[in-house]
């Protein structure tokens, strides 16, 4: 049993489903043939057996009134008319002349009615018969003989034919068996072939190749779903490559100005104070930036929130605290904060979602003319809006507003990595919110996010 399983695992898949296939269908075949011949044995042997039963029938009406006799019939062929003879109950009263047929106790029990009527093969002149031996009245039996090879060589022959059928039938589902698994693992043979170029190639944008008007079964579903899942694995390492190229880009400027600054304060000794106070602030500064740029990769990087940070936030005192905060980063801004939320919570973790919010006050406070509102209202459906009143978004940018690194061209002297929308993309959808960005009535721009009620 082991080294048969062990066969069946290291089997293909199609060679199993190619045999399983096979097995179903001959099994079928085998069982329909051998009905048949017992069928047509069992039709050809009854047609004998009620052609002797008639026939007894016969012999028993002529012969009621007259003593036990043989009626030799065409005993020597075993033809039409059928060999026939009377046997007595008592062997006393047995004819002088020898019977034809074979008798025995059974057939004197038959004709004293001890013994139901029997069909017996026999043999007489060399030639095969079936008998029939019944009752034919008080102390007499009748014993009915027609030759029978005819009818065992049409039972053999029904046999021989049913065999080739049956032959003819394995063989032929084998074949089917061969190509049901060959056509119907087609797409599987397809996605390992796929499968197979992307581990060779590392190129993602492979897809299996589905034949045209093709069914929708289990495996084409199987091979659309594994198109659309390496859809998104295209899209996932080009967005990889898209950040790590565009991090690279976003580093250099800072990186460059960094040695630069370095190199001279290297040179300190030759340096005027002023000169060295400008490099250490220029360094400090943009050391500054490069820390902030690569916390920002790190924290977009993360797909989900840390699930033992999570925890009930009352939205509406994280958004207060976040403007409280705000308001000292940006003395030039003033804003504006409307809570009609009552108090009420989401699941979050509170650092996360208030990087979020804050990202989006120094959006709209970085944008916003001196003096100029920042409105914040977070609604009772838990709807929280920041709208400045600063340029806008243009229509070709408001498709990018959220793309990481993606900088309008009014905004790429703003100081700042590109990275803070993305990141709030990011955090609100680790959280179940949507967050959109639109041209707000009357110029600027509107960042709408709305949380599930809770």
């Amino acid at each position: 049993m082991r080294a048969h399983a062990r066969w069946r695992r290291r089997r293909p898949l199609r060679t199993r489903l190619a045999l399983a296939c096979t097995a179903a269908v001959a099994l079928v075949v085998l069982g329909v043939c051998a009905a048949a011949y017992t069928i047509i044995r069992y039709e050809l042997v009854h047609q004998l057996d009620l052609n002797l039963t008639q026939q007894a029938t016969l012999v028993r009406q002529q012969n009621r009134t007259e003593p036990p006799q043989v009626l030799h019939g065409e005993c020597a062929y075993l033809a039409a008319p059928p060999c026939t003879q009377i046997v007595p109950a008592d062997p006393a009263a047995d004819p002088a002349a020898p019977y034809v047929l074979p008798i025995n106790r059974a057939t004197r029990e038959v004709a004293a009615g001890e013994r139901r009527a029997f069909y017996t093969k026999i043999t007489v002149g060399g030639r095969q018969a079936r008998m029939l031996t019944t009752y034919a009245g008080p102390g007499k039996a009748v014993q009915v003989a027609l030759r029978s090879d005819t009818v065992d060589q049409g039972v053999r022959q029904a046999g021989e034919l049913m065999a080739a059928v049956a032959a003819t039938g394995v063989l032929l589902a084998a074949g089917l068996g061969y190509a049901v698994a060959r056509t119907g693992l087609a797409p599987v043979a397809r996605l390992t072939a796929t499968a197979k170029r992307i581990a060779a190639t590392r190129d993602a944008s492979l897809r299996i190749e589905l034949p045209p008007g093709h069914r929708e079964d289990e495996l084409t579903s199987l091979a659309e779903s594994f198109n659309t899942m390496l859809g998104e694995l295209e899209q996932s390492v080009a967005a990889q490559r898209r950040l790590v190229a565009d991090a690279s880009h976003e580093l250099r400027t800072p990186l460059t100005a960094l040695r630069t600054n370095a190199e001279l304060l290297a040179r300190a000794d030759r340096l005027t104070d002023s000169q060295r106070e400008r490099a250490t602030a220029g360094l400090q500064r943009q050391l500054r930036e490069v820390t902030g740029m690569v916390n920002d990769l790190i924290e977009l990087a993360r797909d989900e929130e840390p699930l033992p940070l999570v925890e009930q936030v009352p939205l509406g005192a994280l958004v207060e605290h976040c403007v409280g905060a705000a308001r000292g980063h940006w003395p030039t801004a003033t804003f504006a904060f409307v809570d009609l939320a009552d108090g009420r919570t989401i699941p979050g973790v509170p650092a996360r979602l208030a990087r979020l919010v804050s990202n989006l006050l120094d959006n709209a406070a970085k944008f916003s003319p001196p003096g100029a509102p920042v409105e914040v209202m977070l609604a009772a459906d838990l709807e929280l809006t920041v709208r400045d009143h600063g340029p806008g978004i243009a229509p070709e940018d408001l498709p990018y507003v959220f793309d990481r690194f993606y900088r309008a061209s009014a905004a790429r002297a703003l100081p700042g990595s590109g990275l803070g929308l993305a990141m709030a993309r990011q955090i609100a959808k680790a959280h179940g919110a949507a967050l959109t960005a639109e041209a707000a009535p009357g110029g600027g721009a509107l960042f709408r996010m709305r949380f599930e009620a809770r």
